[in-house]
């Protein structure tokens, strides 16, 4: 889901800001999915190389479905695009699919059992095999080239914090998108959606297992943006519009493009300063903003709509768990006032708790008398009271969830058991297509 807006060379003023969020209302409620994969070389198990694999394949891929390049200085292919879907790739060359809001599951389900079918046979053929897991299982950062795009070379120098490499390089996440109907229903579902994200980080932990070893984390993805670039990531804590904006202003910026080209501000400035002085002979413009609101990176995040991220790549009966959890949920009044008066007890202080605790424990972790996988149950069971016909996708997580476990606690069990610590059947096990 990508913010669409018109572009102004006039100075910018706060209304304009807060325009792309305002204009961002629907009476429609619709779910949306950014689905990230990791892809290994078929043959070695090695994570795949941009200039040895996934350029060729995007190449053959886009010829053989009719997809249009989406380039970088109009020379490297970065992803593809059809309509309003795309294929964008992480640093790491990490596959992300991103599709047009549904209103129903079923829907995103379809697009995406058609593409991964039509993918398939391209993959083969370019020895490449996508894994739903959510952590590179052999290859490090060190052996892990970035993709041939400017920014991202950018924020690999600039972000800060031991794991930034790892979060870049190695990771693969799950982003749920979900509408709003107004500034108010927007801020009672981020702030419900902040409260949750703990909780539903646990059940959908699934990244254990990072260069062929026992982490000791269940969600070493979920520990690796915990350890990048305070700055822009975390909580973002609103009451408002305004409020976010304030948040954008005062964040240190690192870079802007000009005839496509990027130019490093390195942090020297923060978007509030940039706006009243400039930077460099550089005056500040609309897409410096949305730019620099795309490099803003909480745990929810607000565009036009309202992403939350914080998930491991997981399998994609789960995937569509994750949708209608907080379908269930947030779409629904009384759902949505169940979930707020379960999570009413915590104060920010207990959800950071939560939130530092998760990437080891999972749902093996208690604060105070509150324990993560009753937690967990809960909120299943009352976005499964409100869904109707769509509860049949909570399914897949319910069989985890009500046994207070999640993917990563199975995949240690096969791991210490019947796998005998061999990373290729972790590979076969989180092999999708």
């Amino acid at each position: 889901m990508i913010i669409c807006m018109t572009a102004t060379k006039t100075k910018l003023s706060r209304s304009e800001l807060l325009n792309i969020f305002t204009s961002g209302c629907k009476t429609e409620q619709r779910i949306g999915v950014e689905y990230e994969r990791l892809p290994i070389c078929t043959a070695t198990k090695t994570a795949a190389s941009y200039d040895e694999n996934i350029y060729q394949m995007l190449r053959t891929f886009a010829k053989e479905d009719n997809w249009a390049y989406i380039t970088d200085d109009d020379c490297n292919i970065v992803g593809l695009k059809k309509g309003h879907d795309a294929i964008t790739l992480e640093p790491g060359a990490q596959f992300e699919l991103n599709l047009m809001p549904e209103e129903n599951i079923c829907d995103l389900e379809a697009r995406i059992k058609s593409f991964d079918n039509k993918l398939k046979p391209v993959l083969k053929k370019h020895g490449i095999t996508l894994l739903n897991y959510g952590v590179s299982p052999v290859s490090t950062h060190k052996n892990i080239n970035i993709i041939p795009k400017r920014r991202y070379h950018i924020m690999a120098k600039y972000l800060w914090g031991i794991l930034s490499d790892v979060m870049m390089r190695e990771t693969a996440g799950v982003q749920v998108c979900v509408d709003f109907k107004d500034e108010a229903d927007a801020m009672q579902k981020i702030s419900l959606a902040n409260k949750m994200s703990p909780f539903v980080c646990a059940m959908f932990a699934n990244s254990p297992i990072r260069g062929g070893v026992d982490t000791g984390y269940k969600s070493f993805r979920a520990l690796s943006w915990l350890n990048t670039d305070n700055d822009r990531c975390g909580f973002a804590q609103i009451n408002s519009f305004k409020d976010y904006v304030d948040k954008l202003l005062q964040t240190p910026m690192i870079y802007v493009s000009r005839d496509k080209n990027p130019r490093a501000i390195n942090g020297k400035v923060n978007f509030k300063k940039f706006m009243s002085s400039g930077f460099e002979g550089l005056d500040a413009e609309f897409d410096d903003f949305l730019l620099h609101a795309n490099l803003y990176f909480p745990e929810v995040r607000l565009r036009n709509y309202i992403e939350i991220r914080n998930h491991d790549c997981c399998s994609e009966d789960l995937v569509y768990s994750m949708l209608a959890l907080y379908k269930g949920i947030l779409y629904n009044k009384t759902a949505l006032e169940d979930a707020q008066e379960l999570l009413s007890v915590f104060k920010p202080a207990d959800i950071d708790e939560f939130r530092y605790n998760v990437p080891r424990c999972a749902m093996d972790f208690t604060h105070k008398k509150y324990e993560v996988k009753e937690i967990a149950k809960e909120l299943l069971l009352i976005a499964e009271k409100h869904l109707g016909d769509e509860a049949k996708y909570l399914d897949p997580i319910k069989s985890y969830t009500m046994e207070g476990i999640c993917p990563a606690d199975v995949i240690l069990k096969n791991w210490y058991g019947g796998w005998n610590k061999d990373i290729n059947n972790l590979i076969s096990y989180a092999q999708k297509i």
